[in-house]
């Protein structure tokens, strides 16, 4: 089987919903491809409030934001087709792509494509790192957030980036005991005030510290934990043991970028970016002309500014087709103005590092 469309968007989450709400209403035919069952990607577990610009989500949950996102993709069907439960496995050739459901494989004709695939979740070496109860934090979000499932009784939580102190706190409001949040690093990787909220509520968070080992034999019984110098390195006599029977890593995230290095796009290695990202423009366009990025693949930020990297991305996909508009220039414009404003201050310090690298990239490309 096979069908056509002008604008192919992989990945429905907060950027891919952007991404395709701007193209359609700027009138061109987009396709939408989600592997899950609902729109939303990582907002359908995120119940707490967002952060930010009061133009730009700010005090709306995550759960909240995906539902509006998703009406407004709905009232545009005559444009906008939404494939669900399907996964784009890959690029052939120019223009096509190959989706798979559980009832068929298809292969799509596009003359643009928006890649939203986000990011997959770190990972953590340490002994019995296999046993039952270790999980990722997206994966405890969506066990408690999306289908009421207790990961635990008392959870370890390692990394105190924003993700370690809201899923904690989360896992508070749920019910269950955060023993401690154990950071690597000399200071707290979040927001001051998530970090306020846990220790209120009597969560330790032993920054310098690190998990040496899992306790248990079939499942998870503990922990071992130690101190770590100002290398990273362990401190020799400073061992000590700590009850839970699940330990949560919340140790960041890296792009998905299969599909990208599938369509021959230039990559390169930006720490501050989450890893490897493939170089694209202000315009959030790849080296590979057909193909657009947005969200956390194009580089680990927050929801909101996968929200106006998906407008962008879908914005400027359209004038690539159809030429600049009024309407076009006005997404574009906004959404530019309004990222580099989320990006200003010292907690964009690094992300702005990591775009500057990507100019660099772009310059000698």
């Amino acid at each position: 089987m096979s069908r056509n469309t002008e604008l192919l968007i992989v990945g429905g989450g907060p950027a891919g919903l952007s991404a395709a709400i701007a193209a359609g209403e700027l009138g061109a035919k987009v396709l939408l491809v989600d592997d899950n069952a609902q729109l939303g990607g990582q907002l359908i577990k995120q119940t707490h409030r967002f952060f930010g610009s009061s133009a730009r989500e700010a005090g709306i949950r995550g759960i909240t934001l995906a539902d509006e996102m998703r009406k407004r993709v709905s009232k545009n069907k005559e444009n906008v087709k939404v494939l669900y439960e399907t996964s784009v496995v890959g690029f052939y050739g120019e223009g096509e792509a190959g989706i798979l459901s559980s009832e068929t494989f298809e292969r799509v004709g596009y003359e643009r494509v928006v890649v939203c695939t986000g990011a997959v979740e770190n990972s953590l070496n340490f002994e019995n790192n296999d046993l039952p109860g270790i999980y990722g934090a997206g994966a405890v979000q969506t066990l408690m957030n999306v289908h009421g499932i207790r990961p635990g009784k008392r959870v370890l939580m390692i990394g105190s980036g924003n993700i370690g102190l809201i899923v904690s706190y989360q896992l508070l409001q749920a019910g269950v005991e955060v023993a401690a949040v154990v950071e690597a690093s000399p200071s707290i990787g979040g927001y001051l005030v998530h970090a306020s909220k846990i220790r209120r509520m009597g969560v330790p968070i032993n920054t310098s510290h690190t998990i040496l080992r899992a306790i248990g034999k079939n499942e998870v019984e503990g922990a071992v934990l130690c101190r770590l110098d100002d290398k990273y390195q362990p401190v020799p006599n400073t061992e000590s043991e700590i009850r839970c029977d699940c330990i949560c890593l919340a140790v960041g995230l890296s792009p998905l970028i299969d599909l990208f290095q599938q369509g021959k796009c230039r990559m390169v290695f930006v720490s501050e970016l989450g890893g490897l990202v493939p170089i694209h423009d202000t315009n959030m366009q790849t080296t590979n002309k057909r193909i657009f990025v947005a969200g956390d693949a194009s580089g680990i930020e927050e929801a909101t500014t996968a929200i106006l990297g998906g407008q962008i991305a879908g914005a400027k996909a359209v004038e690539s087709l159809k030429g600049p508009s009024a309407e076009s220039q006005k997404i574009i414009n906004d959404a530019t103005t309004e990222l580099k404003n989320l990006r200003s201050g010292t907690t964009g310090e690094k992300i702005r590092w990591g775009r500057e690298r990507l100019v660099k990239e772009i310059e000698i490309c």
